[in-house]
């Protein structure tokens, strides 16, 4: 039996055999998701999957039968999104190569290993923003069913865009007209994905755009897009979209006026709740330092749970790191982003944290931790306001905040905890000590 099957039926054991009695989490400070003051020498009660109870030591009384963990010394937070992620890649850097070689491998091997890397490395919830329908579906539900280890997946399934990239229908789909955008997305919710995801929208008619953003919504799924252009934005911005992908635009110094005046012009609408974005931004202010220390490409924690054959395919991909095409503009653009970020900041947008893990060199294992370092680190944002964007923000923006996304009574206890103080050296989140799921530890 292979390592991976191994250490599949271990997990289900645990998850069959745990939450026999209830988990008392006692000591650690807990930064519950809410923003607010940190709360010292926490409590947190856990039985049936959920939290019953959040107090402080001597005032929240622990059940006699509970099973005590001791969080002294540790930061006890929720378990962190990943608003962006691509189960279906690995790291790999020929697109075309891995598209005509893999398929086959996708649902068995491919995407269980990066749920399973995503899950250990503290990411509870994530997007998964684009992949084949079947396999899309079939590995979330698995995982919903405790069958194999990951985090919750909301998936998307096929990009809906004007027309597929040669070799990528299986994950691509085309629109010609608006009856067939509205008759994509509805297979889309019949097939039972969580959410829409378009792209190119700025080659697609007006009337296509809004009939894939309509019918969505009929469906009550949300629609995230692509900002990779101009137009990509203002299309999205006339139909509705909820959350804009990636910060876009190239090298372009900033976004052009008119669209900061529309996004401010949305923002200001507090009917329409918040306008949400996904900047995806670590890899461009990362990059350069990569190819200057190639070392972390070299850390067996990203072959984790992937075989052998695979992750030596993925290795001799990227062995030249300043070579890939992918990369080639991204020195250019990296002189961009944080302007561009910060206009995203001033216009209002509510900011997530997202990776687009999966893609050349972004390994599920560390990509996310990576973006909120950036975020804190060369970006200057308050840890706290960062925290939130993988936490509380994700679960408002898919409207599952009354489970997920802060630490209280009656939400499922999704929860990590690391020793230190993860408020000054965010990084400390590169090393979670401890992850509970559905009230299930995982580690």
């Amino acid at each position: 039996m292979n390592t991976y099957l191994v250490r599949t039926f271990a997990f289900c054991f645990i998850l069959a055999s745990a939450q026999a009695r209830p988990l008392a989490l006692v000591g650690g400070r807990l930064i519950d998701g809410f923003g607010g003051h940190p709360l010292a020498n926490s409590v947190i009660i856990i039985e049936n999957e959920r939290v019953t109870a959040v107090g402080t030591v001597g005032e929240l009384k622990v059940p006699a039968d509970a099973e005590v963990i001791s969080t002294e010394g540790m930061d006890v937070l929720p378990g962190l999104w990943d608003c962006h992620v691509h189960t279906m890649l690995l790291g790999h850097s020929d697109y075309d190569h891995w598209d005509k070689t893999y398929p086959p491998r996708y649902g068995s091997e491919i995407m269980p290993a990066a749920a399973h890397q995503l899950l250990m490395a503290g990411i509870t919830s994530a997007r998964d923003l684009g992949g084949p329908l079947k396999e899309s579906i079939d590995v979330r539900d698995r995982i919903n069913r405790g069958e194999i280890p990951g985090p919750t997946l909301y998936v998307a399934g096929p990009f809906i865009q004007h027309e597929p990239y040669p070799g990528t229908e299986l994950f691509r789909w085309g629109v010609k007209g608006p009856a067939d955008g509205k008759a994509k997305v509805k297979q889309l919710a019949d097939a039972g994905v969580n959410i829409i995801k378009l792209i190119d929208q700025d080659q697609m008619t007006i009337e296509e755009v809004k009939a894939v953003v309509d019918e969505a919504h009929a469906h009550k799924l949300p629609v995230v897009a692509h900002a990779h252009r101009p137009e990509e934005i203002r299309r999205g911005l006339a139909v509705g979209v909820d959350c804009f992908e990636h910060t876009g635009l190239a090298a372009a110094p900033g976004y052009p006026d008119d669209v900061l005046k529309a996004l401010h012009e949305r923002t200001a609408k507090m009917s329409l709740g918040p306008l949400f974005w996904c900047p995806t931004i670590e890899g461009f202010l990362n990059y350069e330092s990569l190819v200057d220390n190639p070392e972390p490409l070299d850390d067996p924690a990203w072959r984790e749970y992937i075989p052998a054959d695979i992750a030596d395919d993925i290795k001799r991909s990227i062995s030249r790191p300043n070579q890939l095409a992918y990369y080639q503009i991204t020195p250019l653009r990296a002189k961009t982003v944080r302007n561009k970020f910060k206009q995203l900041q001033e216009s209002g947008v509510v900011l997530l944290i997202g990776t687009d893990s999966g893609i050349p060199m972004k390994f599920h294992n560390s990509s996310t931790w990576h973006e909120l370092d950036a975020w804190v680190n060369q970006l200057g944002v308050d840890p706290m306001d960062t925290i939130r964007a993988a936490t509380y923000w994700p679960a408002v923006m898919m409207k599952v905040d009354k489970d997920y996304g802060s630490i209280s009574a009656g939400k499922f206890a999704d929860i990590i905890a690391l020793k230190g103080d993860v408020l000054r050296h965010i990084d400390l989140l590169q090393r979670v000590d401890m992850i509970i799921k559905h009230g299930n530890r995982v580690k």
